[in-house]
């Protein structure tokens, strides 16, 4: 039997659409849908199924839908035998992880994911901060480079993504130099579309604003080992909610996340919308089968491709 790893995919990933398959055809997707609705007072299914698009980005509705969307497909998954060894979520995707492996009540998630949202947006104002996917570039170029920027607003480090792409986060101004100055050494940047700088400095206040309620939750040991974003090792009942205070303002090391989770497993699937972390970990898995689940289709390839049998 294959040993599974699985990981769950942050904000960005959704589209109008998603899950609506799996929920018409499963049931327990489908409550999945009813639950959030439910403990959120609106209907988050149908902004998930219909759309429009503009209304699903917005950060503090985009969180919850993402989220959602994922545990939805994970029951799926193990209501059909699927039992992974180890779990991991990129930003936003980590609370998908911990539910999925028993830390986190899913409604408890959802209150905090929408919490979440409404604390990063109004942590800098519209227009102040910026995001970027660097690519072309080794890690300790873009290091370099932002450090030289930040005497024109705070440049850092976001993501590690996988070799020769990371994400750098902070005031506008200051990306924008950093993308010049990366120019200039044969590097490509692609803005991303996100007016919140996260996992920056700039992120900090919100952070602690966001302990209050983290501070609220009951907190399990987890089933099944979960991988941090920050330390890229598993997380431990005592590790919360620190560890999720500092996912706020700290780098995300998902090319490090990933490197640990290979050495327990040999199947990566992706459980929620789109394959972006599918892409990411080939880069980094090179020897690693991958697999993302987001629709019927996928579901039947998954189980296909698993060898020994679930």
């Amino acid at each position: 039997m294959s040993k599974i790893a699985v990981v769950f995919p942050g904000q960005g990933s959704q589209y109008p659409g998603m899950g609506k398959e799996l929920a018409e055809c499963f049931p327990r997707a489908d409550q999945v849908y009813r639950t959030a609705d439910k403990v959120l007072g609106f209907s988050l299914s149908t902004v998930c199924f219909e759309g429009p698009q503009k209304e699903l980005d917005k950060t503090e509705i985009t969180q919850a839908a993402v989220l959602t969307t994922s545990l939805a497909i994970f029951t799926v998954l193990k209501d059909k035998g699927l039992i992974p060894l180890i779990a991991a979520g990129l930003s936003l995707g980590e609370y998908s992880a911990l539910v999925a492996c028993g830390a986190l009540r899913f409604e408890d998630a959802l209150r905090l994911v929408i919490k979440r949202g409404q604390i990063m947006q109004k942590a800098v104002p519209a227009g102040q901060g910026m995001m970027a996917a660097v690519m072309g570039a080794e890690a300790a170029t873009v290091e370099q480079v932002c450090d030289e920027a930040s005497s024109c607003g705070i440049v850092e480090i976001a993501n590690y993504n996988c070799p020769g792409q990371v994400v750098i986060s902070g005031e506008r101004q200051g990306v924008l130099i950093a993308g010049e100055l990366l120019k200039s050494r044969g590097a490509r940047m692609v803005p991303l579309a996100v007016s919140v700088p996260s996992h920056s400095r700039l992120m900090k206040k919100a952070a602690e604003i966001f302990r209050k309620e983290l501070e609220k939750i009951s907190w399990s040991e987890p089933d099944i080992p979960v991988v941090s974003n920050v330390k890229a090792q598993d997380i431990q009942r005592s590790d919360l909610p620190q560890i999720l205070v500092e996912q706020l303002y700290r780098t995300v090391k998902w090319e490090q996340t990933t490197a640990f989770m290979s050495e327990r497993a040999d199947y990566f699937i992706e459980v929620g919308p789109g394959k972006v972390l599918s892409g990411l970990i080939r880069k980094t898995a090179k020897n690693k089968v991958l697999g993302s689940v987001q629709d019927l289709a996928s579901l039947e390839r998954i189980f296909k491709g698993i060898k020994g049998g679930l």
